[in-house]
């Protein structure tokens, strides 16, 4: 479906035509008519789907027709980067329609802070924001939400897995008992089921490919020993010099350090990022990043959900997740926009339950690579702590080449479907999808 199918106001319909944007995701075409109808909506999609057109453009449309100098929505999401990307789909899609925006978010400084109260106190019409900001500002006292008509919630499920209910019930208190309520989610756990109850009214609900990765990521695990990491990924990052933009996840902050020394001591273009950073200094990486200039970077989860930067070819897991769920949403970091990319997992002895438990989520077995020769055995495949059965040299291919169903090597020639489109033709439906 198109999006002149879904009868949006022109002015909007101009601005998708000029980012080159014709057709609907599946999670646009049947989200934007259920919000322009004005219903509550919970809708699960996997990351990089394009959730985040589906609830903005619905909003920019009755603002377009229907314009206010007051607040008229409010988006909660759980990370400043998450909130910065939403705010900037926000200026892109609204370009031609008269709206002001802002995001509010922890980590700085004193200009930021009064630029934000303005817009809380003089009516920005859309309001994203992360909980514990919001709250800042609600407790001083100045912030009237009785012209808010929308509330969203976005990434819902991370922020209940972040400890944020209390400041999301919270936020609620304030708003008009009459509203239009909206939650978006990659995954349906029981507290967001329980949330749900909780805020929305009747709601409809769509679920698109819940929990599973986008079928262009082409994924596959390697057994290693913690001391094996380090020298594998060199060996897959020297095999793969075409590849310009690679994101590497690891679990804790120490690591993120760790890994970025031993890549810079093996020549390689990388920084890190993590909580640790100020907010400008994240900003500066991420569009080094984005520019190229730095050819890896490495990262903990915080990166994992609402970032979105196009054309990264690859994405290795140095950690197994400990939350399932957060495997889709850092391999969702590739292939993002019907493109193709690779996701790599490193899996020690520790982690094969929490292994086996994305399999299980997925509803996949992940093809398990042997490891190059030069770095020896490493450890068997065997589930232990909880799960049912061993699964001993369960490696699906000894051969170390990535080969998809039809047995041609996917891994090896990704390069030549991860291209820019340089027809000159308008490239449909990537910068939208979150």
């Amino acid at each position: 479906m198109t999006f002149e199918e879904l009868d949006l106001n022109y002015d909007l319909l101009d601005a998708l035509d000029d980012m080159g944007f014709v057709d609907a995701t599946p999670i646009q075409e049947q989200a934007i008519p259920v919000i322009l109808e004005g219903d509550d909506l919970i809708a699960c999609a996997q990351t990089g789907t394009g959730k985040t057109a589906a609830f903005i453009l619905p909003i920019l449309n009755k603002l377009a027709d229907n314009p206010t100098d007051t607040i008229n929505t409010l988006i909660v999401c759980p990370t400043r980067e998450l909130a910065i990307q939403i705010e900037k789909q926000i200026q892109g899609f609204a370009y031609f329609v008269n709206v002001s925006s802002i995001a509010v978010y922890g980590g700085s400084g004193g200009d930021d802070f009064a630029q934000q109260k303005r817009a809380l106190t003089m009516g920005g019409n859309m309001i994203v924001a992360t909980p514990g900001k919001l709250i800042s500002h609600l407790n001083l006292g100045y912030v009237k939400f009785e012209s808010v008509e929308h509330l969203i919630l976005d990434e819902a499920d991370r922020m209940l897995d972040m400890g944020f209910m209390e400041d999301i019930q919270k936020i609620i208190s304030y708003l008009p008992k009459k509203r239009q309520n909206l939650m978006f989610s990659a995954t349906m756990a029981p507290k967001m089921r329980s949330l749900a109850k909780q805020i929305l009214n009747n709601p409809k609900s769509i679920n698109i490919s819940l929990a599973k990765p986008a079928e262009g990521v082409l994924q596959a695990a390697y057994m290693v020993f913690d001391n094996q990491k380090t020298a594998l990924i060199n060996s897959l990052l020297s095999d793969k010099p075409e590849y310009e933009r690679i994101l590497i996840f690891t679990s804790t902050k120490r690591k993120v350090n760790d890994i970025v020394k031993s890549l810079k001591k093996a020549k390689f273009s990388a920084s890190g990022i993590s909580s640790d950073l100020e907010q400008t200094e994240r900003e500066q990486v991420l569009l080094k990043f984005k520019q190229k200039t730095i050819r890896i970077l490495v990262a903990t989860d915080v990166l994992s959900r609402g970032v979105d930067i196009k054309d990264i070819n690859l994405v290795i897991n140095f950690d197994v997740p400990g939350d399932a769920a957060d495997y889709v949403h850092r391999v969702g970091r590739t292939a993002r926009a019907s493109t193709t990319g690779v996701a790599l997992t490193l899996v020690n002895q520790d982690d094969m339950y929490k292994f086996s438990k994305i399999e299980k989520l997925i509803e996949d077995k992940i093809p398990q690579m042997a490891l190059p020769k030069e770095l020896g055995e490493g450890p068997v495949f065997k589930i232990r702590g909880g799960g049912k059965g061993n699964f001993k040299n369960n490696r699906n291919n000894k051969s170390g080449k990535f080969k998809n169903k039809s047995g041609k090597h996917k891994y090896a020639s990704n390069k030549s479907r991860n291209k820019n489109n340089s027809s000159g033709k308008k490239n449909n439906n990537n910068s939208q999808k979150k």
